[in-house]
């Protein structure tokens, strides 16, 4: 449960990636990606949040992930970047929640799924979080912007709306847009995507 753990954090997710509109990774467990991996970048706001005794509250930080395959098949690699407003001690909070090493879910079973990790970087990252419009930026390194999907037949936006009744692996309660642009180039993480599943979500963590 949640209270056995010293941390919480309450966040913005912002969540792109580079599976089709029904993201397969979410709802049934693989990737419906054009090449079968999952390739995602997640932009995060930290509403309220604490590790023991540390204030998290109002920091940002930008998740990156390569996966050849399934997430849960692992041998993926990844990026954490932290931004430049966070203290040392604050950075070292967010690093070791974020790598799993604090426990709890989700990022307890996300910190097994690397053969490689790179991180924290620091960097000037902005976020901008909407229902279907968020961005996350960070200047040279990572571009990423959102939209609705468009009805074909009225021209009107489609603002869809979808709900785990029983809990979801990142979030609860979701809206889902489209990737209008995704694009990182960090090492070995380098690629593009646009047309693919967005979505923008408040977490909770630790869940379960």
């Amino acid at each position: 449960m949640a209270s056995d753990h010293d941390w919480h954090l309450s966040m913005h997710q912002i969540e792109n990636c580079s599976c089709s509109h029904g993201c397969g990774c979410q709802f049934s467990g693989f990737p419906t990606s054009a090449n079968g991996g999952c390739q995602a970048v997640l932009g995060f706001i930290v509403i309220k949040g604490h590790f023991k005794g540390l204030d998290l509250t109002g920091l940002k930080m930008v998740f990156a992930a390569d996966w050849p395959g399934a997430m849960h098949d692992g041998n993926g690699s990844g990026a954490l970047f932290i931004d430049n407003a966070a203290s040392q001690e604050q950075v070292v909070a967010l690093a070791t929640i974020m790598s799993g090493q604090a426990g709890g879910m989700p990022v307890e079973a996300l910190g097994t799924l690397f053969s490689s990790f790179d991180g924290p970087l620091m960097a000037d990252i902005t976020l901008d979080r909407q229902d279907y419009r968020s961005t996350i930026q960070i200047e040279g390194v990572v571009d990423v912007s959102q939209e609705p999907h468009i009805n074909p037949v009225t021209g009107e936006e489609n603002r869809v709306h979808i709900g785990f009744p029983e809990g979801g692996f990142m979030w609860n309660d979701g809206f889902a847009g489209k990737t209008k642009l995704m694009k990182i180039n960090h090492g070995n993480l380098a690629f593009e995507y646009s047309d693919t599943f967005a979505a923008n979500a408040v977490v909770n963590w630790p869940t379960g």
